[in-house]
């Protein structure tokens, strides 16, 4: 009794071939090229007024961080004038930034959290 090894595979499958209008013609089916979507920084910018533990807060209410990390990105916008929350698909950082702003808006704070292609 012999095992078959492997499949051998012609240059295409009858799958990949139609004849949709029985023509008598045969075409291949354009495979569609897929590629990963783009990706986008959620920033904070910082300001003179918003409380830094506000912002702490905002990091690991919004964006999962832990304290010590979320005080880092904090000390980050406070010193150097931003800091990265995330990077995440478009319609992710887009909500997750007007999330933040609605929500230091809300607390009369004047965060601001911006989105920025990465």
């Amino acid at each position: 009794m012999q095992q078959e090894l492997c499949e051998i595979k012609l240059s295409g499958d009858a799958d990949d071939f139609t004849d949709h209008n029985n023509t008598g013609v045969v075409t291949e089916e354009a495979k569609p090229e897929l590629k990963r979507p783009s990706m986008y920084r959620v920033v904070l910018l910082n300001d003179d007024y918003t409380p830094m533990d506000f912002v702490v807060q905002i990091l690991m209410g919004f964006f999962g961080m832990n304290q010590e990390k979320a005080t880092q990105v904090m000390l980050a916008v406070h010193t150097k004038g931003k800091g990265v929350c995330g990077v995440f698909t478009r319609d992710i950082a887009d909500t997750k930034a007007a999330q933040v702003n609605q929500c230091a808006r809300e607390n009369k704070h004047p965060l601001l959290c911006e989105v920025e292609k990465a």
